[in-house]
């Protein structure tokens, strides 16, 4: 992986599955975050079931949220193609790209944070509602803190809005790719 600049933004022109389980997801990450804070801790185990459903997603590539979107008739951007595939959404698990290491860092972060606020302080559930708050973001905008750092890094996405046009190249003559 390369390092390179520029801003990287997924698609927000339609509700797509992927964007639409962000949204989702968000939506429950602080819903479950705020019981955990105001009611009783124990709504944690939504936030860790979250994480964990968050980590099964980038491993396997099936999302139990993305199969009732697809049954809803959300076009899919990440899913993969095939007649068996038509029947099931299962995300692409053939490289590990951008989009997919997002699935795993989220559900490890908050998965992580949230026995942190059991065992250690309540004040980590802050970093689980920062976390739901960037993932509506992110389904709102296009726009994802974390997805711009794994970019900066080199992850390849595969949800680019517009194939990026070469800009320049670094001392191996590979293109880097930047938005345009």
């Amino acid at each position: 992986m390369a390092l390179r600049s520029g801003v990287y933004i997924v698609p927000t022109d339609e509700w797509y599955i992927e964007r639409t389980v962000w949204l989702i997801a968000g939506v429950v990450l602080l819903t479950s975050t705020a019981l955990a804070a105001l009611v009783h801790p124990l709504w944690v185990l939504l936030v860790i079931a979250t994480g964990l459903i968050s980590i099964t997603v980038a491993f396997t590539g099936f999302c139990p949220v993305g199969n009732v979107l697809h049954r809803l008739g959300f076009p899919s951007r990440l899913g993969e193609r095939g007649p068996t595939r038509a029947t099931y959404y299962f995300m692409q698990t053939d490289a590990w790209y951008l989009e997919r290491r997002i699935y795993v860092a989220v559900g490890i972060n908050i998965s992580v944070a949230s026995v942190l606020s059991v065992v250690h302080s309540p004040w980590w559930l802050t970093f689980t509602g920062f976390v739901g708050v960037a993932m509506v973001w992110f389904a709102a905008t296009g726009y994802c803190i974390m997805a711009n750092g794994l970019y900066w890094l080199g992850a390849e996405p595969r949800l680019a809005p517009i194939r990026c046009a070469p800009a320049e190249t670094d001392a191996s003559h590979e293109e880097v790719l930047r938005p345009t």
